[in-house]
């Protein structure tokens, strides 16, 4: 059985649409570490400490019981009273947590002493109403003014700077104890006989911009958010998954749990969709790139998000030029935030475009959910930010007219880098110095080849053939262009990109991988790829690493330099699946599924260090990973449908499937898979070295042939 380790360690994480909370493992939060209750990028409360009669409290146990709530579990340590000494472990301290747009708190003691017991409970509460972006990179400072009001025993902290306001209202709403307040703290005097139980509980309601996210006060009832509510729908629809290998069957469900927990509305014309959040504690709001790569990794799962991220999308696609927030004209977001710094433009995240991908990645995604769903409507919808998108490419995306899609940062408090990889070190040559802007990266080449010829097939569907063949004509010319001048064929690899003189930046790295998953690759040129992927300084064991082990900037436990991401890697596997490198596929399945067995509930983190797999090692987790994590939930479910090659046009009423099982795979069976209007059940099973197949149920009209 793999030893357990862990991502953020100690740390327990709930969450109910863009509110959050993240505590210390025994529920306490330090204002100096990233933790907190987060609503809409702002840290409402900064520190929490319960304790009885100023003795904290000894933790037995803690953990998440739902995505949004929590449990723990105490015991006193001995301590003194005025009726005496209380020995230790007399009493059981159970606190309950509900993210519910705000927070509700149950606090429950029993007495196991065989007298009556009193004593104060104390909580200590502050609020530093931190910007998201100052707790993430621990620089706190204080730019406005904050008030506190104690009033009919509610505790009222409200925060003021211009027009940004936020608040948190502390209520008790049941218990015998009457609260107090006074230096900080929240107290009740509390006397319990033997074999009772005393009870309070209290709202946390946050106050953001004049809306109210109060919480439900049921208490010790699970409550039926509409977070909840669609994470409970996306259970009951999405693609379920049995196998008797029991631990990938695990993995898979709490993906499916990740995703169902990450969600934020999309309102279209009356209607409601959801789209993913990134992560948590940093990335929940609306993201570009994320949200995209994550809707297309669970396209099989449930086609509806998709949707939801496109149409999201589309909504805040940019109409001008605007330098401080890196947009023009057809550009897609990359994120939008409501924090502090953000409401006074000290940071242009309202939204701010500095991706050079999403907009992209957007047409890919567009395509391929019609591919699942063959909505019409949806098309047609999408159809005014389809040519604003494919606009943005020639006029914008090519801003210098040498046929390539390159970025440049035009805002002061932009990203540097603006692909995935999009940490300010992330992109370097062979000896390790950083690349200067503006930069051509190798994928984004690959993505638009495969965006044009998408595109061209939805202009097909609308009957404009002209358009399509001229969109086929710029697919074939940038594939030629692209092979000539990216191609080192002394190393048999494509380069990282160009850099601001044209020239190759010849770093090794993941990403010439994402080039089969968008097909621009020659074949004749696939094997010699491949086989560079597999080479020991790409392929650590766990997955193939951001950057070769043999550049000058390689560091294992960097953000980008060195490290594995499990989303990377699952769109390399579908690529190889693409050229029918079948094995090689399974081989990269393979080694992130190694990887989660070692993660606490199998969850994969965003991302882990490349330190080579060995027998008597273990993945080591990057310190501040985000989980979930929506992609890297999302790489569980695209590396299953890799695995069985599962590609569908649900305009034709067709699913094609391609399955080849390792074999640590025996077996799989996916029930209740939508493509279209119909919803089909397939099991898969190994018969020697082949993989056969069958239709175990079927509603509605849909071929299935391999």
């Amino acid at each position: 059985m793999p030893t357990k380790v862990t991502v953020n360690p100690g740390l327990i994480t709930i969450n109910d649409g863009s509110s959050f909370l993240v505590t210390a493992s025994d529920g306490s939060i330090d204002e100096n570490l990233a933790q907190g209750f987060f609503v809409w990028d702002t840290r409402l409360i900064s520190y929490y400490e319960i304790s009885l009669n100023r003795y904290p409290l000894s933790l037995l146990a803690s953990s998440n019981i739902t995505h949004h709530s929590a449990l723990y579990q105490f015991t006193n340590p001995q301590l003194s009273t005025i009726n005496g000494t209380l020995p230790a472990g007399s009493l059981l301290v159970t606190v309950r947590r509900d993210i519910v747009e705000g927070m509700h708190e149950d606090i429950d003691i029993t007495n196991y002493h065989n007298e009556a017991v009193k004593f104060q409970l104390m909580l200590a509460v502050r609020s530093d109403f931190a910007d998201i972006f100052d707790v993430k990179s621990q620089q706190l400072l204080t730019r406005g003014e904050t008030e506190t009001r104690w009033e009919n025993s509610v505790l009222t902290t409200e925060y003021h700077n211009g027009s940004f306001f936020r608040g948190i209202v502390i209520e008790p709403v049941c218990g015998t104890s009457e609260p107090r307040y006074a230096n900080g703290r929240l107290m009740f005097d509390v006397t319990i006989a033997p074999g009772k139980t005393w009870h309070t509980c209290i709202n946390f309601t946050a106050l953001a911009d004049g809306k109210v996210f109060k919480p439900q006060d049921t208490c010790g009832v699970a409550h039926n958010t509409k977070a909840g509510k669609v994470r409970d729908e996306f259970l009951i629809n999405a693609t379920k998954l049995r196998s008797s290998n029991a631990e990938i069957a695990e993995y898979y469900q709490q993906a499916i749990a990740d995703m169902g927990a990450l969600r934020i509305e999309v309102y279209d014309n009356g209607h409601q969709f959801w789209m993913p959040a990134a992560g948590i504690p940093w990335f929940v709001a609306v993201f570009g790139r994320d949200s995209i790569i994550a809707s297309l990794q669970a396209i099989a799962v449930y086609h509806e998000f998709a949707r939801g991220t496109l149409l999201k999308l589309a909504q805040l696609q940019a109409t001008e030029l605007d330098d401080w927030h890196d947009a023009q004209p057809g550009k897609m977001l990359h994120e939008m935030r409501r924090d502090e710094l953000t409401t006074l433009n000290l940071l242009p995240y309202h939204p701010y475009y500095g991706t050079v991908d999403t907009t992209i990645l957007w047409i890919v995604t567009l395509s391929e959910a019609y591919n699942w769903n063959a909505d019409l409507s949806m098309l047609d919808e999408c159809r005014e930010p389809l040519e604003k998108a494919l606009n943005w490419i020639d006029k914008y995306g090519d801003f210098d007219g040498d046929g390539f899609v390159e970025y440049l940062t035009r805002s002061s408090k932009g990203l540097r880098n603006q692909g995935w990889k999009d940490s300010g070190d992330a992109i370097v040559y062979p000896n390790g110095e950083l690349v200067e802007p503006p930069i051509a990266l190798c994928e984004v080449q690959g993505y638009v080849y495969d965006a044009w010829l998408r595109a061209a097939l939805i202009y097909e569907v609308w009957g404009e053939k002209e358009q399509a063949k001229k969109l086929r004509q710029k697919a074939q010319e940038l594939y030629q262009r692209f092979n000539d001048r990216f191609w080192m064929d002394s190393v048999g690899f494509y380069c990282l990109g160009l850099d601001d003189k044209k020239q190759q930046i010849q770093s090794i790295t993941s990403n010439p991988g994402h080039l089969l998953w968008s097909g621009i690759v020659p074949q004749e040129r696939a094997k010699k790829l491949v086989n560079r992927l597999f080479q020991p300084d790409m392929w650590c064991g766990w997955g193939v690493r951001t950057l070769s082990s043999q550049n000058l900037a390689y560091n294992p436990i960097s953000y980008q330099r060195g490290s594995v991401w499990p989303h990377d890697n699952s769109i390399i596997a579908a690529g190889l699946k693409k050229y029918g490198y079948h094995k090689e596929a399974n081989r990269i399945a393979e080694g992130i599924f190694a990887a989660a067995s070692y993660f606490q509930a199998g969850r994969m983190p965003e991302l882990f260090a490349g330190i080579e797999r060995q027998d008597d090692n273990f993945p080591v987790p990057y310190p501040d990973a985000n989980i979930p994590q929506a992609w890297a939930a999302g790489s569980i479910f695209l590396l299953i449908r890799t695995i069985l090659g599962l590609k569908a046009d649900a305009s034709k009423q067709q699913l094609k499937v391609q399955p080849s099982l390792p074999d640590y795979l025996p077996d799989l069976e996916l029930t209740n898979l939508s493509v279209g209007d119909a919803t089909v059940g397939l099991r898969f099973w190994r018969d020697g070295e082949q993989t056969q197949w069958e239709v175990t149920h079927l509603d509605g009209e849909l071929e299935v042939s391999a």
